[in-house]
């Protein structure tokens, strides 16, 4: 249904964030069901029947790199994705563990690549918008950096422009921190990236690691982070102090139209309904002409 100006989305993805699983099922600090919050993203999701293209998860997947945290998380997140046929985008946060990470996302078995100590670097094409995902993870720290090897490769993946573009998925988004203790964690180095990144085809970069929404520019390019689903970082706590809040969860997702990208913030929980409006009024409006939709609301203003 188009209604206003603009056709329908080329692709629409789903853009999540730090899960933050603990092994054996245990509750973050001891009181977060991660697994309850991831569970009612999927669940919302799939109750929008909105056609996705991929679920992209911007890193901390575990929290303690455990295996049976990937476990879980494949567990929850694997057969809504096959429901929905979307495909699914792991990227490395300074949470997780790289060997842990190849064995429980990413298939890789004993004896072939689980124990490979490199960056997880990867290329998905979905149906020509171009997603690429950069680990910044730092084994042993919790900032961020890119090897000079990664930021080659990436500029030779991006030295020929795909079809619908090209999308960065990593987890420390390259844009300032309004709370303090957060730019310790930060990426180091930026401008090696901004001089890989200015002028390339990308049209947005997805970022995790921070705990609350927020958007930027890097080089040119929009920023966007999601929120965790685990807890959120309250942004107006005093500055001397780093404040995790159980409420506030949310997801982004991702519209890509020929001409811009669109993020839009989706909270999780189970609120009220304070308003519906039922399939007769939809099918009308559909069937209305948009000057008399837009009269007809001026009215209802005035």
């Amino acid at each position: 249904m188009q209604l206003g100006q603009y056709p329908p989305a080329d692709h629409v993805l789903a853009h999540i964030s730090d899960t933050h699983f603990l092994g054996g099922g245990r509750p973050l600090y001891g009181s977060i069901d991660t697994d309850a919050t991831l569970s009612a993203a999927m669940a919302a999701l799939e109750a929008s029947r909105i056609d996705i293209d991929a679920l992209v998860f911007t890193g901390d997947i575990a929290d303690l790199g455990e295996p049976d945290a990937y476990d879980r998380v494949r567990a929850i997140v694997e057969p809504a994705a096959a429901r929905m046929g979307a495909e699914i985008l792991w990227v490395m946060g300074n949470h997780d563990d790289r060997s842990a990470f190849r064995a429980g996302l990413l298939d890789a078995g004993d004896g072939d690549v689980s124990h490979d100590a490199t960056p997880i670097d990867r290329v998905v094409d979905l149906d020509g918008l171009r997603v690429i995902t950069l680990d910044t993870s730092v084994p042993g720290y919790h900032h961020g950096e890119l090897a000079s090897e990664q930021l080659d490769w990436l500029r030779e993946q991006l030295s020929v422009a795909a079809p619908h573009g090209t999308l960065l998925a990593l987890h420390h988004p390259p844009i300032p921190s309004p709370v303090a203790y957060m730019q310790v964690l930060e990426l180091q180095r930026q401008h090696e990236l901004a001089d890989v990144v200015r002028g390339s085809d990308i049209r947005a970069i997805l970022g995790g690691h921070l705990h609350y929404s927020t958007h930027g520019l890097f080089a040119g390019i929009p920023v966007a982070v999601a929120a965790a689903t685990c807890y959120t970082m309250d942004v107006t706590a005093p500055e001397s102090t780093l404040v995790g809040r159980a409420g506030g969860q949310s997801i982004t997702l991702v519209h890509v139209y020929a001409d811009q990208v669109v993020h839009s913030i989706v909270p999780l929980g189970d609120f009220p309904v304070v308003a519906r409006f039922d399939s007769d009024f939809t099918r009308r409006l559909e069937a209305a002409d948009p000057v008399e939709l837009r009269e007809y609301y001026a009215k209802q203003q005035g």
